[in-house]
């Protein structure tokens, strides 16, 4: 691609998008782009860069004429900008397609995949080359990560050297494409966490879903490897026929890379990682949750593949900052902690509140949730929901968020996840907004309370709002 050109992103607050806006401007292009509603990380990350990013579209925006459009996989047939680009044919193309040609070619593109844990583990993969590359400094790696990695505070770095770390996004690529992203990366090596069913707007079922990781794991050359959680059958299935070595990593007997001695001490998991039985090493991880202690693992194991010393490997894991929006605390006010975490499956809040559990025992759980996933919002995940929030002491419940774009005989209904954890005893509440939501929190909250704001979104300022009002507020906090 020519330099200097004037590249425009729609749709650029999105977390992989907002990163190649930054890599973009990195490699000497103009970028602007323009999206719905800006919320940090994302849009604090491109005011950072000085990027413009136009609110609301509008066909305007792009005026001057970009020559080059990139359309973001969440831009759908009608965006006004959309039906201009199309009706002009201003030249456009994909986030995916552009990350390869720009960024991937002759590079050794290293991709971190799954249902779960994509954006941690890729975090740490990072951290680790990072740490590496003070004594070697060929290792030093550009990356982009679908978050902001508190190590770096940045979501994405580009350097001259090989290494390039990416999370692979199994979701649609474009309008034009809906094959997942991550099948543009052709990756040499994969890191494969969890396959589940997820993104019920795209995938009809759970078989859809592994035949995209299946056609990943279809990519990686024979000299390449793959590293794969040993605690699900889909994952099993998905990396059989493999035409590289696969090694496995997690809790089981036999597993190549096997977590043991497992044990949390105020707040710092520490376990011993041994390899095809023998003990590698002995690793401490300041991130509360026994999933990311398995996203550790399996940051190690192909760190190591790839040659990086134990050393580097275990001082990169002890000094990690985890991401944001990734059990990161935003506030603690009279005793109370609140917490803000992206979860966007009922999985994902199942190990938010387990880890939660571990790292504040003894404190009054309450969740908070908004419905805003294309998964969440369906009513397919409803009971496995429920299952998850009843880990908390208390939840509150926003409505869908745009519940109108989500078929009726479709959507979740929270009334009925209300009802059912209220059967078990469970007090929990449906509330229409963050608005109410804090009205109806703030007054009921005491020391030692921790409240977990589960949501992928911006979810109406609450993470802000709420520890307003407990400042404002002149009452005690017993």
């Amino acid at each position: 691609m020519q330099s200097s050109k004037h590249i425009y992103l729609i749709g650029i607050c999105g977390t992989a998008m907002a990163s190649l806006a930054g890599m973009l401007q990195v490699a000497g292009h103009r970028v602007t782009g323009s999206d719905a509603a800006a919320y940090p990380p994302m849009s604090d990350q491109l005011a950072a860069l000085g990027i413009a990013v136009h609110q609301p579209y509008a066909e305007t925006n792009l005026n001057p004429r970009p020559d080059l459009v990139v359309v973001g996989n969440a831009i759908s047939r009608g965006n006004v900008e959309l039906e201009r680009v199309l009706d002009e044919r201003i030249p456009f193309c994909s986030m995916a397609a552009i990350l390869h040609d720009e960024f991937l070619v002759g590079r050794e593109p290293l991709v971190v995949a799954g249902t779960h844990g994509k954006t941690t583990t890729t975090s740490m993969l990072a951290w680790i080359y990072e740490v590496a590359s003070r004594t070697n400094p060929a290792l030093a790696p550009s990356f982009l990560i679908g978050g902001v990695a508190e190590n770096f505070a940045t979501s994405f770095k580009v350097r001259p050297t090989r290494p390039f770390l990416l999370e692979g996004d199994e979701y649609d690529t474009a309008f034009f494409d809906k094959g997942p992203k991550f099948l543009h990366y052709f990756p040499d090596a994969i890191i494969l966490t969890h396959v589940e069913y997820d993104h019920a707007d795209i995938y009809p079922d759970l078989e859809a879903v592994k035949t995209a990781f299946k056609r990943l794991v279809n990519l990686v050359p024979r000299r390449g490897r793959v590293v794969a959680f040993d605690g699900s059958a889909n994952v099993t299935e998905c990396v059989a026929r493999a035409f590289c070595p696969v090694e496995r990593y997690g809790f089981a007997e036999g597993s190549h890379w096997r977590v043991t001695s497992l044990r949390h001490e105020g707040g710092v998991s520490h376990w011993t990682l041994l390899r095809s039985g023998e003990r590698f090493a002995e690793l401490s991880l300041p991130v509360a949750g026994e999933h990311n202690v398995l996203n550790a693992t399996a940051a190690a194991a192909l760190a190591a593949g790839q040659g990086i010393s134990v050393a580097a490997i275990a001082e990169a894991l002890a000094s990690f900052r985890s991401v944001k929006r990734r059990l990161e605390v935003r506030a603690v006010v009279g005793g109370v902690t609140i917490i803000d975490d992206f979860a966007h499956h009922p999985t994902a809040v199942r190990e938010t509140l387990r880890a939660l559990r571990g790292a504040y025992p003894g404190s009054r759980l309450i969740a908070v949730l908004e419905p805003r996933s294309n998964t969440l919002r369906r009513n397919v995940f409803e009971a496995d929901l429920v299952e998850s929030l009843a880990l908390a002491d208390r939840v509150a419940l926003a409505a869908v968020f745009k519940s109108e774009s989500i078929p009726e005989a479709e959507r979740l209904a929270p009334e009925n996840v209300i009802a059912a954890l209220n059967a078990r005893g469970i007090p929990a509440a449906v509330l229409p907004d963050a608005d109410a939501i804090v009205a109806a929190l703030a007054p009921e909250l005491r020391e030692s309370d921790v409240v977990a704001i589960l949501s992928n979104g911006g979810f109406g300022d609450i993470y802000h709002k709420l520890p307003e009002a407990l400042t404002l507020s002149s009452r005690s906090l017993l």
